[in-house]
């Protein structure tokens, strides 16, 4: 197990395999989102209270849920990365950060939009708008702090840092709408009960969730491979692989 475990901590292993699964998630998720984009936005029924408006939840609850997803992913690399000292789960944190950020953005933006026709209103300082905005700045803080660092090992702890703290505001974002009172609706996806939603509204959603984690998986791969070429390139593999001799 702790062979396995060490092998996944080697830059030159995982770019290797990182190389075979890449196209297989970049596939899955091209595949996963454009049918469930189509499915949902132009074959399911129009929802009884909110007609076509609804439609929004494609592209806002895939984007809520991954980036809390994210957060966690961060959370634990950074946890690694402290106390086992392996330097490629902090590679890849530091590529996971502004993806985070950006489907950050997408949830609070689209979920604005999707608040006009619902609550007749932008913005809501209720629980749940409001921890997602501090997800937001927890993301902008991790990568300011990335940047804020002349010392690479230094910024690398203190984002690790606060990832671990900030993981805390994910189950504020999830149990916000049981815990406090809010305009947002409760959670669209549960392993306790079945969906509130008919099945022809549902299964778009769940193909899209899938998609939007393919993407992830994807774009994670690719570019913590282009960290490792960055960070290890007076390795003689790299140097090698990119053609500059031993």
């Amino acid at each position: 197990m702790w062979a396995f475990i060490h092998k996944l901590g080697s830059p030159k292993w995982f770019y290797a395999i990182s190389e075979r699964l890449m196209p297989w998630f970049w596939v899955a998720a091209v595949a996963l989102i454009l049918i469930g984009g189509v499915w949902g936005l132009a074959f399911a029924p129009a929802d009884y209270q909110q007609g076509n408006s609804f439609r929004i939840i494609y592209v806002h609850v895939p984007a809520a849920f991954l980036a809390q997803s994210i957060f966690v992913a961060m959370a634990a690399a950074g946890f690694v990365f402290m106390v086992w000292k392996i330097k490629l789960a902090d590679m890849a944190a530091a590529v996971m950060a502004p993806l985070g950020a950006g489907m950050t953005f997408v949830a609070l933006f689209s979920g604005a939009v999707w608040g006009v026709p619902t609550w007749g209103t932008w913005w809501q300082w209720d629980a749940r708008l409001t921890s997602m905005l501090i997800l937001f700045f927890l993301y902008v803080g991790v990568i300011a702090l990335r940047g804020a660092f002349a010392s690479r090992d230094s910024a690398s702890r203190a984002a690790s840092v606060l990832a671990m703290v900030g993981v805390i505001n994910i189950p504020i974002i999830k149990y916000s709408v049981e815990w406090w009172y809010t305009l947002h609706q409760p959670a669209t996806f549960s392993v306790t009960s079945r969906p509130a939603m008919p099945m022809e509204m549902w299964l778009p959603l769940l193909l899209m969730v899938l998609g939007f984690y393919s993407f992830f998986i994807a774009v994670t791969l690719m570019r913590t491979r282009s960290e490792i070429l960055r960070r290890e390139s007076s390795k003689r593999w790299v140097r090698e692989l990119v053609g500059e001799g031993p």
